[in-house]
C-alpha cells in the first residue's frame, strides 16, 4: 500500500522541555521522525530539533502517521544513557487512541508476537511460531455508539505493535492506512494515535521525570 508522504510545515519547535541532558518535543502528525529514504523525505522531527539544538541525537522513534512526545539526547553520552534505558524498559510510556467499534472490555493485555512481513514491508504481522513476544495494555476511556477512546500501554516496544494488536482483536485504530479497513482508515484525515505520557529517571540527577501531552483529538 502506498501512503503519501506529505509533511506538516514547520511552525516552530513544540518544546515540551529541554535541558542539559535531553530535548523533549511534541512532534505533529504526518512528519517522520528521522530522514526517510528517497528524495524529499529529508524533513524529520529529528532535523527540525537539530537547527535549534545542533547536538540533539534522537532516543527513539514514532511512526510518522503517530503524534505525540518524542525524546532527542544531548551529545553521545547522554544519548548512550538514554538509550539503554529505553532498551532496559526503564521507561513508562502510555498512549491515547481511538478505535473502530465497541470495546466491551474495560481493561485487558494483548499478548500476540509479531515479525516482520517482509514481502509486504513495512507492514508487521502476528506469528505465533517465530514471532518475537509482544504485549500491550489497554484501559477504556470512553466509548461512543461506534468507537473508543482507549489508553494503550506498549510493555514490549515492537514496530507497528499497537497498530497491530488493535488490529488483530477486532479494533483498528481509525485512520490507520495500514492496518484498518478502508472504511475505517477514511474515519480520520491522521492516524488517531499520540504518545502521551512518558516517565524516565533523568541520565544525569537521577530524579524521576514524568512528561504529558494530551491528545489533539
Amino acid at each position: 500500500m502506498s501512503i503519501d508522504y506529505c509533511p506538516p510545515p514547520d511552525q516552530g519547535l513544540a518544546l515540551v522541555h529541554h535541558d542539559e541532558a535531553m530535548v523533549v518535543v511534541d512532534k505533529p502528525a504526518g512528519l517522520l521522525s528521522v530522514p526517510g529514504r528517497g528524495e524529499g523525505k529529508h524533513d524529520c522531527m529529528a532535523a527540525r530539533v537539530q537547527a535549534a539544538f545542533p547536538d540533539a541525537l534522537i532516543v527513539h522513534r514514532l511512526d510518522m502517521g503517530t503524534s505525540g512526545l518524542l525524546v532527542l539526547a544531548r551529545g553521545a553520552e547522554m544519548h548512550r544513557l538514554l538509550s539503554i534505558a529505553f532498551l532496559q524498559r526503564r521507561v513508562e510510556k502510555r498512549y491515547v487512541a481511538i478505535v473502530a467499534g465497541h470495546m466491551t472490555q474495560d481493561e485487558g493485555e494483548i499478548d500476540l508476537p509479531m515479525i516482520t512481513d517482509w514481502p509486504n514491508r513495512p507492514r508487521q504481522k502476528v506469528d505465533h511460531d517465530i514471532g518475537k513476544p509482544s504485549q500491550t495494555r489497554y484501559r477504556v476511556l470512553s466509548r461512543d455508539d461506534d468507537s473508543t477512546r482507549v489508553e494503550l500501554e506498549p510493555l514490549t516496544g515492537r514496530s507497528h505493535q499497537l497498530r497491530v494488536h488493535l488490529q488483530q482483536i477486532g479494533h483498528p485504530i481509525l485512520g490507520d492506512e495500514l492496518y484498518a479497513s478502508p472504511a475505517d482508515a477514511s474515519r480520520s484525515p491522521r492516524l488517531l494515535l499520540h504518545a502521551e505520557y512518558l516517565s524516565f529517571n533523568h541520565p544525569v540527577s537521577g530524579a524521576t521525570m514524568h512528561f504529558h501531552c494530551p491528545a489533539p483529538f
